[in-house]
């Protein structure tokens, strides 16, 4: 129990410090998504009844692909399986590098 106790604090103190960094993106250009791939719910996010919203910015490159992840926002035991599944997500083509930032949202998982 003490371990739950702790990890929840910690939890909590890093999602503020996770706040305090984001910064708004300084731009977006919408590029609509052609393959979403679900992230999966994490264990502990499970057994602790952690559900949110995680936001993600994205570079993607010309072709569609992701090419980097960071997290702007979120539970920290949410975001790894966030970051994961971004990555794998494909945009339709455009002539040049665009940053995305995305949202998912974690809820009703039991």
């Amino acid at each position: 129990m003490r371990k739950i106790a702790a990890f929840v604090a910690v939890a909590v103190l890093s999602l503020s410090h996770l706040q305090a960094q984001s910064a708004p993106a300084a731009s977006t250009s919408e590029r609509k998504v052609t393959t979403r791939v679900a992230p999966s719910y994490p264990e502990l996010a499970k057994k602790m009844h952690i559900h949110g919203t995680v936001k993600v910015e994205a570079v993607v490159r010309p072709n569609g692909s992701v090419k980097s992840t960071r997290i702007l926002g979120g539970s920290p035991v949410l975001v790894d399986a966030a970051s994961e599944a971004v990555k794998k997500w494909k945009f339709e083509p455009a002539p040049s590098e665009t940053t995305e930032v995305v949202q998912l949202v974690f809820e009703g998982q039991q």
